[in-house]
């Protein structure tokens, strides 16, 4: 008679050890269901087994999903948490380059155009001579199209006159294409300064910076270009991100290098 008692528990465990427990619903889905508000008076426990009971984890830090069939885990956060509604720095591409621009050099006269609009294709002729920085050309992704694109570029200019007692000007122009249409563009000037001891060469730092709002979602090139608008002298030296040609250690492509930086901001949602 004892046994079968003792055999009738033993069953009974078994069965209640491998059963669903719902609370708040009658069709529990999982080991343990809670259909409702739960309140934790001490520490969550994950990861443990029969014998550890398991990580609760560090002051701060989340729990993170390993996805189906894996125990969470403790994480921290390298980001804070960003507010529905407010702007996140998704990704930051940088890029330079010591090759620049050397074609639009003596003997190469400026392209004549005064005017530039936001769309202009690069390859279009009547819209100026643009010359690539192939070195800054970046591709990347949106995946929303509420979003802001940030745009950083600097770079070094440099003219050389004929006549080192002669101030020359040159007139020149950088713009950011993106997907081979304009986005942005800054015109400016370079002057050599008439003193013999500098042999006619003179060095200025341009920049460009610019957010463009709302890019549409897909994959985009981004490209630097310049150009040269017109110059006071034909034989004066210009180069664009590096040393023109007759420099004679003066300068060098290391110190009027290009850099490129990209800033892809999204809007932040969060899906219910």
């Amino acid at each position: 008679m004892k046994k079968t008692i003792y055999s009738c528990v033993a069953g009974f465990l078994s069965l209640y050890a491998g059963a669903q427990v719902g609370i708040g619903t009658s069709k529990p889905k999982a080991v343990l269901d809670v259909n409702g508000k739960t309140t934790l008076r001490k520490e969550l426990r994950v990861g443990g087994t029969s014998t550890e009971p398991g990580s609760a984890g560090l002051n701060g830090q989340v729990l993170i999903s390993q996805g189906e069939g894996l125990p969470p885990v403790w994480k921290s956060l390298t980001i804070p948490f960003m507010e529905e509604g407010q702007y996140k720095l998704i990704n930051s591409y940088l890029s330079s380059d010591q090759t620049g621009i050397s074609e639009l050099s003596d003997t190469v006269d400026g392209d004549g155009v005064n005017k530039n609009s936001v769309g202009d294709n690069m390859t279009d002729v009547t819209k100026g001579k643009w010359k690539k920085i192939d070195g800054l050309t970046t591709n990347f992704s949106i995946k929303n199209g509420k979003n802001r694109l940030t745009y950083q570029f600097q770079t070094g200019i440099e003219i050389k006159a004929p006549v080192a007692t002669t101030s020359e000007t040159i007139r020149f122009a950088c713009g950011v294409f993106r997907n081979n249409a304009l986005v942005a563009v800054r015109p400016d000037r370079i002057a050599s300064n008439n003193n013999s001891g500098k042999a006619g060469l003179q060095d200025y730092i341009f920049t460009l910076n610019y957010t463009e709002q709302n890019v549409p979602v897909g994959t985009h090139k981004v490209e630097i270009a310049c150009r040269k608008i017109d110059t006071s002298n034909i034989n004066a030296q210009f180069a664009i991100g590096r040393d023109v040609q007759s420099s004679n250690g003066a300068s060098s492509a290391f110190t009027l290098e290009s850099t490129m930086k990209i800033d892809v901001i999204e809007y932040v949602t969060y899906k219910n």
